[in-house]
């Protein structure tokens, strides 16, 4: 395991946890007036639609995440078949949110379609924000990691922009791993040929706003879940806070919409450059599922 792998994982829970509070609530200044800034997770009092989580939760971002962490530390790799059981086996009886990828998905799967072809066409950024756990047995390769984090972004959402993103992130983390300072790695993506145009294209645009406020940078962006709003809104923070993991995931969350997905992907990126202590220690230990992850994680390292 690449020594950063374990705090990129980490980090994206983390992100995930913090997002929850205000996940999906649009309006800026219902978040400010309410909280003034978000430094910390929060009970979901604003986010309609997580009313049966707590503070220190996982969206439903986080909780398949976690059923993929589960996964590759069993397999020892990504495995297809296990993490689309493991998977399905997570909304039997689910009480936390379902959003609409995860319901056409399932229903395929009702139907007797094959786990590889049952994936959603949801442009959302959310079946790519679950990368993080394949850098523990994936970091070490480029190709095979590429691979995986297309493969298990398509068994819930199969649409090529969003398998495309989760590659280009993917290899952002693995250059993070490899000792390239995050903005380094985003020039040398973007001037790739052999990255998908139109995720080097959107990239490109969350490059040129790394100057430009937050909140305004990802309001003119778009908020929201689909794809071609949330990877320049993601690139944004990488590319704006590259030295300050707090710094980027507060700020995220404060811009409102879609956080939890665009937080756990910047996360897996700037904690795979910057390590554990670029988390903060609160933040860790408000983290309910934090002692099970921290223990699937030393069991991928043994």
């Amino acid at each position: 395991m690449k020594p950063n792998a374990p705090a990129a994982v980490l980090a994206a829970f983390v992100a995930d946890s913090l997002a929850l509070g205000v996940h999906w609530v649009y309006d800026t200044t219902q978040i400010a007036s309410r909280y003034g800034r978000v430094t910390g997770p929060v009970k979901p009092e604003l986010a309609a639609y997580h009313g049966t989580k707590d503070k220190g939760d996982l969206t439903h971002y986080g909780d398949q995440t976690l059923v993929l962490l589960e996964s590759v530390v069993a397999c020892g790799r990504f495995d297809a078949a296990d993490f689309a059981a493991r998977w399905k086996a997570l909304f039997d009886g689910y009480t936390g949110y379902v959003d609409g990828a995860t319901r056409a998905t399932l229903a395929q799967l009702a139907q007797g379609v094959a786990a590889q072809q049952a994936g959603s066409g949801s442009t959302d950024l959310g079946g790519a924000a679950r990368i993080a756990p394949l850098l523990i047995c994936h970091g070490h390769d480029p190709a095979s990691l590429a691979a995986a984090a297309r493969a298990q972004t398509s068994l819930t959402h199969h649409h090529p922009l969003v398998m495309e993103s989760a590659a280009f992130f993917a290899r952002l983390a693995r250059d993070g791993l490899c000792g390239t300072e995050p903005r380094k790695a985003l020039e040398g993506a973007i001037g790739d040929r052999t990255i998908d145009p139109k995720v080097r294209d959107l990239a490109a645009k969350g490059i040129a706003s790394r100057d430009r406020d937050t909140l305004t940078a990802i309001a003119g962006f778009g908020q929201m879940c689909d794809a071609a709003a949330a990877i320049p809104a993601t690139v944004h923070l990488i590319a704006r806070y590259p030295d300050s993991l707090e710094n980027a995931l507060v700020e995220n969350v404060m811009a409102g919409g879609d956080s939890a997905a665009r937080g756990m992907v910047a996360a897996t990126v700037l904690g795979a450059w910057l390590g554990i202590d670029a988390i903060p220690r609160p933040w860790q230990d408000d983290l309910k599922a934090g002692a099970g992850i921290q223990a699937l994680l030393a069991v991928a390292d043994s």
